[in-house]
């Protein structure tokens, strides 16, 4: 099984800063498992490869979504402290 996930940000920095919040991923996988993050330009590329079980595919998609949503949040947060500097 094999996922291909691409997210479009408005800019470089935004992208480069939530690749390399998910990336810490491509090193920690359980064998027959592999989690490939790259950049280019304003868009995060990552492909997911499972060669076991559909559940643990689908966690693995899940779980790299989740560490998205947080990378961004804390994005945003970050963001919002330094506008009301």
């Amino acid at each position: 099984m094999e996922a291909e996930i691409t997210i479009e940000y408005a800019d470089v920095k935004d992208a480069e800063a939530v690749a390399k919040a998910v990336s810490p991923d491509n090193l920690k996988t359980p064998s027959g498992l592999s989690v490939k993050t790259a950049r280019k330009r304003n868009k995060v590329f990552t492909q997911i490869k499972c060669q076991t079980k559909l559940p643990t595919f689908i966690a693995t998609i899940d779980d790299f979504l989740f560490c998205v949503s947080v990378a961004e949040k804390t994005l945003l947060a970050t963001k919002n402290l330094n506008d009301g500097s």
